[in-house]
Parts: C-alpha cells; sequence; structure tokens
C-alpha cells in the first residue's frame, strides 16, 4: 500500500519538497508538472516550521492524493496515511 501526495512545482512550495525528500522512506519525483511524494507502507509527515511555509502556503500546497487521505493538517503539521 502507497501513500502520495502531489504538490504544484512552484518556488513557494520548495520548504515542502525539501523537507519530505529528507525523510529515508519517502520518495520524491515529478510528473508533469507536480512533485510526486510516495511513501510504501508508511505515513508522509511534514513539519510545517521545518518547511519554512507560512500558513497561507502550507493550507494550500497539497494539490492531490492518491490512495491515501488526510489525517492531520494543522498550523504544526500535515499526516498523510495510506487509505
Amino acid at each position: 500500500m502507497m501513500t502520495r501526495i502531489y504538490v504544484l512545482d512552484v518556488p513557494e512550495n520548495v520548504g515542502v519538497i525539501k523537507v519530505a525528500s529528507q525523510d529515508p522512506v519517502i520518495d520524491v519525483d515529478m510528473v508533469g508538472p507536480y512533485y510526486r511524494i510516495t511513501a510504501a507502507h508508511d505515513d508522509i509527515v511534514i513539519d510545517r516550521r521545518a518547511a519554512g511555509c507560512r500558513h497561507a502556503v502550507w493550507y494550500s500546497a497539497v494539490a492531490g492524493l492518491e490512495e491515501s487521505v488526510i489525517v492531520q493538517h494543522d498550523k504544526d503539521v500535515l499526516r498523510v496515511s495510506p487509505r
């Protein structure tokens, strides 16, 4: 079971991609104009402060999900789990 989220490739989202790329259980690749962030059998967890995102950018970063569900998206953490 895979956990997947898509994030638009724009400068505002670079911090989210950097944090995701540093996690050894997460793979990041490109699909068209989107970063595809994938974790096999694990949650994807991204800390807002580590990503350096302001609130408006943070809450609009997720462009799509695949076989996944957002279980937490608050001012501190984005947590996505496999469905």
